[in-house]
């Protein structure tokens, strides 16, 4: 989320070195200079009510930097409008970085409050600062003289950002039209805070307390996780499965209690859909009539055409173009994978009927009776420990980076941090790993900057501090930290997010952003090295025996690359179309959330009841509250340059080649938002992205040497400015 994606505040206060006795009345750390190691937040000195006077600080100082700009009776320039627009609102930017990020990982009710205070305050100051005339005139005014102005690529592509973010913001509207924006605006950062905030609490809300009669088929890991949570819920006797992942498709996967499957799976799916206090039907509602209104103000006959507008697809057509041609394909192998299922589905129960809540059950038999590979016996080999070493090592042997453990603040007592020094030694920024669920962390995993990268006044670098949060398997009294091969895998993925910030060396802080579909290329592109051979002899290594992965576990591996891929693509692919669909409406019309996602995928589409999309609306967090409406297509359109980028390493006879390794950190990775993405590629590459390699990877294609090459994305139609950042 990539990542990318509203969050929010802090932590508990017994999370905080520093307790409140030893701080002066009224100290609010954001008020000074940071005396932290390596320019780190000073996290044992913030306290959740230090956010709201920070913020309205903040807004102050940035209201008086941008009248500054619109007061001077000088000609318009880059530097007194374009530059100074980009220096000012710094103080700002920074508290609400760390609000945000903190937020996800470690929420609380008192931190909720301060959420629905602080999101329409902050959607309020940025539209004053967008839609103020005054500034857009200046704004303007060295736009329309760009031809005569003797600026570098940079700059101009600095300029072009600046003036396409206002105009996009609502700028040309007139003020009857800017005060209704605000208005939605306003309502729409509201309503994300709902959202999210209900999704947590049906998270917390719901536990499958079970005995030991009812564990069979569980292994012995999966059942010391249930024993050690119901203990920590006060039942020592008990076994507790949540809705967190590694709670609950370990219990969909091993579990031979189908009722059981059925009941904790049901939980999941109806999550914020049962007609309480946290049903999120009437918010989705909210959503699209405020977000079509918008789009129609701005010129858009819908928000996924005001969205991709700004994306490297640039059309909705473009991004339905490259679901469709996947969608048929993915579909037939998924009925195909069903099909060898429904025979061991019969010999267990012939009268019954496949359901979704089966699929991970009988796929697992499957792929033990097909491959003989149980994930269990490769979790030993998947400590996060070495996992984490396998990423250093791989950072090490493609970058030349090394990873130090350091003594810093810490917002919580579980995560940990390190420095990262460059091939010179150089200091490169620092970099927080957060493992583990608990009840004030928003599921899934992410990764984001608590500092960005930049510059400062005399022109020195500014190193990042950037944070992967997680929701991995937990240690028990008896084992360490096992991974699944996706835990790994998702740590590999949000690795390539965060050397994409450690990497960034970008002049403007407004050039720091990628377009949405270009975000996930370089998070993608490391998942490419998570299972290769030669990688997995470097840090599968078992965590008892201290053995290297043996070979034939890892031609296993290989052999199974593709099972169960026509499933994990369709629920993909299913998602993306279901939120692309209901960003598509050009008129909103009050409607009923599930049975438009009912309509959409299973009746027009025939997806089948077997599978689910991989989120259903009233808990798809990605569009309604995490920084992907109308982009959840994000992760398929990267995927064709992320394995396209990786065709480079092949070509090359070696995937560990530093020479290319070097191109792509310095013609993609530092370079942020410095130009479009297409530009970016293309001057990385030489050439435009193949499909084929995305399209083989999920054994959608056969032919070994195609003919004719796939060109799979539209050549950009000028330069295309660059989107927030999600959270993944």
């Amino acid at each position: 989320m990539k990542r990318i994606i509203g969050l929010s505040t802090l932590f508990l206060a017994m999370t905080l070195v520093c307790c409140k006795s030893e701080k002066r009345v009224g100290e609010n750390p954001f008020f000074a200079e940071w005396n932290t190691p390596y320019g780190v937040p000073p996290f044992d000195r913030i306290e959740p009510d230090h956010f709201l006077p920070a913020l309205e600080r903040g807004m102050s100082l940035h209201d008086a930097e941008i009248d500054a700009i619109t007061s001077n009776n000088d000609e318009a320039t880059f530097e007194n409008v374009i530059l100074a627009y980009d220096n000012s609102g710094t103080m700002l930017a920074q508290v609400a970085l760390i609000f945000d990020m903190l937020c996800a990982a470690e929420n609380t009710p008192a931190l909720e409050k301060i959420q629905v205070e602080v999101a329409p305050l902050l959607a309020s100051h940025a539209d004053k600062i967008l839609l103020n005339g005054k500034l857009f005139e200046r704004v303007k005014e060295v736009y329309d003289r760009r031809a005569t102005l003797d600026l570098d690529d940079e700059q101009m592509r600095l300029l072009e950002k600046t003036y396409r973010k206002f105009v996009r913001a609502g700028a040309l509207l007139d003020a009857e039209q800017k005060a209704r924006l605000k208005q939605i605006n306003e309502e729409l950062s509201l309503a994300a805070v709902k959202f999210g905030n209900n999704i947590r609490s049906e998270n917390n809300n719901y536990v499958l307390m079970l005995s030991t009669e009812e564990l069979e088929g569980l292994p012995a890991n999966v059942r010391e996780q249930a024993r050690e949570k119901a203990a920590q819920l006060g039942k020592r006797d008990k076994y507790a499965f949540t809705l967190q992942k590694p709670s609950l498709i370990p219990f969909l996967t091993y579990s031979s209690k189908r009722e059981l499957r059925e009941e904790i799976y049901k939980a999941y799916l109806n999550r914020c859909n049962n007609g309480d206090e946290y049903d999120n039907k009437q918010l989705i509602n909210d959503f699209i009539r405020l977000r079509t209104e918008k789009a129609h103000l701005l010129g858009y006959p819908s928000y996924a055409a005001y969205v991709v507008d700004d994306e490297m697809a640039r059309t909705t057509e473009a991004v339905y173009g490259l679901l469709d041609e996947i969608w048929t394909p993915a579909l037939d192998r998924a009925k195909g994978e069903l099909a060898e299922m429904e025979a061991l589905f019969r010999k267990d129960v012939p009268d019954g009927e496949f359901a979704s809540w089966d699929w991970w059950y009988y796929a697992e038999k499957l792929r033990k009776q097909k491959y003989a590979l149980d994930e269990e016996m490769l979790r030993p080999y998947l400590s996060l420990e070495n996992v984490q070493t396998g990423i250093f090592f791989l950072a090490n042997r493609l970058y030349g980076i090394t990873f130090r453990p350091v003594v810093v603040p810490l917002y919580h007592p579980e995560a940990v941090a390190y420095e990262v020094l460059d091939a010179d030694e150089s200091h490169l920024g620092i970099l927080y790993f957060d493992f583990f669920p608990r009840d004030g962390k928003s599921q899934g995993a992410w990764c984001g900057n608590y500092v960005e990268q930049t510059y400062d006044g005399e022109g020195n670098r500014v190193a990042p501090v950037v944070s992967i949060v997680s929701n991995f398997t937990r240690p028990t009294a008896n084992t360490p930290a096992l991974l699944t091969l996706d835990e790994a895998e998702t740590l590999f993925h949000e690795f390539g997010h965060a050397l994409h910030f450690l990497f960034h060396d970008v002049k403007y802080r407004g050039l720091t952003e990628v377009e949405g579909d270009f975000v996930e290329l370089p998070s993608q592109l490391m998942e490419n090295w998570a299972f290769d051979p030669e990688m997995l002899k470097q840090y599968a290594v078992h965590y008892r025996s201290n053995e290297v992965i043996p070979q034939y576990l890892i031609d296993k591996i290989r052999n199974s690359r593709l099972f169960n891929q026509g499933f994990m693509t369709t629920e993909l692919i299913a998602a993306s179309l279901s939120d692309m669909d209901i960003h598509s409406m050009t008129e909103y019309a009050p409607f009923d959330p599930v049975a438009f996602e009912r309509e959409a995928l299973f009746d027009r589409r025939g997806l089948i009841p077997q599978i689910e999309p991989r989120y259903r609306y009233p808990y798809f967090s990605h569009i309604f509250d995490g920084g992907y409406s109308a982009g959840y297509y994000f992760y398929t359109w990267a995927a064709v340059l992320d394995k396209d980028v990786f065709e480079a390493f092949r070509e090359s006879g070696d995937l560990f080649n530093k020479r290319i390794a070097d191109d792509f950190r310095r013609k993609v990775l530092a370079r942020g938002g410095s130009a479009d993405g297409m530009t970016l590629y293309r001057d990385f590459r030489g050439k435009d992205p193949d499909k084929i390699p995305m399209l083989r990877s999920r054994g959608l294609w056969t032919d070994p040497e195609p003919a004719d090459s796939l060109a799979a994305m539209p050549a950009p139609a000028g330069k295309v400015p660059a989107r927030d950042v999600p959270v993944k």
